[in-house]
Parts: C-alpha cells; structure tokens; sequence
C-alpha cells in the first residue's frame, strides 16, 4: 500500500477545500515546496498534487509552485487538474512528474486516454457524486456512472485509477470504501482511495481491503492523523 500525502494547489498555495466547492478553501500553506519536503522527511515516497485553479479553468494555472515543488524535493509526484491535451502532458513529464491524472478528459474521451496511456504514464481520476461522474472541478455532471466508467479502462494500460467519493471529500467522515472496492472490481486496476479519510482506521481497511494506495489530505492538515507514524507503519 502507497499512501500519497496531497497538496491542493489554489493560487499558488497549499489550501483543502470542502466537497470540492472553491469557495470552501482554507490555505494551510503560502510555501507548497515545504510542505512537500516536510513530507518527504517524514518517509513519503509519492506525493499528489492538484491544480485546483487548472481544473475549473482546463489548463494549468499553478506551474511555478509546481516547479518548485518539483525542483526541492526527490519525491515521486502523481498531478491532475486541468490535464486536457497531449501537449500539456508532454510539459508536465518534461518538468519531472512521474504520473498525470486524467479526469474530466478521461470521462468525455476515453477512447483517447486509453490511447495516450499507451505512451505516457497516466492515472485516471474517477471523482463521483451520489454514483455518477462529476467533472471540471466537480462542477458537472456527465451522467455516467463510475463504474461503468471504470469498466471502460479494464483492458487499457493505465496505471492506476483515483477514486474520490465528493460527497466526503474533505469532510473528514471516513472513506466510502465500498465505492472504492465496487471501482477496484469494475476495472481490474489498481486503485487509489480518496475522499474523507478521518484518521488511522481508514488506513487499515485500506490495508485490509488490498487497496493499492491511499491519499492522505485534511485529515493530516487538521491533526487528525500522524502521517509519520502512518508512514513507517506500512514500510
């Protein structure tokens, strides 16, 4: 099991918002690339970013801090938002990030993703609301269901899928495991938990589950969690 520490990048700063709403945003951080080598110090080896302002506007909007974080520390970098052309994949790899997370893009044009993760490493972000695909910042429904979604990528060479549960998102309540075990069956991928985890006890049914990874956002923002000892816990 990976676990992924997140950072939400709003205007150049670490920020988490509620239920994905931008308006809910609260910044923990003006220096993003601190809190990743801070991150990095306490044992992780990955770490997820999101262009949150690069999701609503469908190209990316927080290069520099992405850089930087890029630039100081030797962790590998899993990033999505606002990930819509081949072109801005082919920036991003340049730059040093390991893994792009295709999401809005990888509900309307599957057919293309499927395509480009022949030639690139790429996750798909499957982020639902009440069961169905929700996308550009969880701003819209693409009246999918995201197993049906998820069923698409089956065959594909995709390396993983990140599912989020929106309705927990930041909410701190406890992941909807079920919804990830139903996506782990629907693809036959690895998959990647995400969406409310409130501390400790969602690690170990992640582990309990064989989830591939989890990531890890508000509840370590809030002193719910101590990722340090979550993350020696799991070598």
């Amino acid at each position: 099991m990976i676990i992924f520490p997140a950072i939400d990048l709003k205007d150049g700063k670490a920020v988490r918002l509620t239920k994905g709403l931008m308006d809910s945003a609260k910044i923990y951080s003006d220096e993003p690339w601190q809190l990743a080598k801070n991150f990095e110090n306490m044992g992780a080896k990955w770490l997820h970013i999101v262009d949150l302002n690069g999701a609503f506007a469908g190209e990316p909007k927080n290069i520099e801090a992405i850089k930087k974080i890029r630039e100081n520390t030797n962790l590998k970098i899993q990033l999505g938002g606002g990930i819509r052309d081949e072109d801005t994949i082919k920036r991003y790899l340049d730059l040093g990030i390991n893994r792009l997370i295709l999401g809005s893009i990888a509900a309307r044009e599957p057919k293309k993703v499927i395509k480009l993760s022949k030639k690139y490493p790429i996750a798909v972000g499957i982020d639902a609301k009440d069961g169905y695909v929700a996308v550009d910042g969880w701003d819209k429904s693409e009246g999918i269901k995201a197993t049906k979604l998820a069923e698409i990528y089956k065959d594909s060479e995709i390396e993983c899928i990140i599912a989020t549960d929106i309705s927990k998102d930041g909410t701190l309540q406890g992941l909807n495991i079920d919804f990830i075990l139903d996506i782990m069956k629907a693809s036959q991928k690895n998959v990647i938990a995400s969406g409310g985890v409130a501390g400790e006890e969602d690690i170990k049914k992640v582990k309990e589950n064989k989830i591939y990874g989890v990531i890890i956002g508000k509840a370590f923002y809030e002193g719910k969690i101590d990722l340090e000892k979550v993350l020696k816990e799991i070598k």
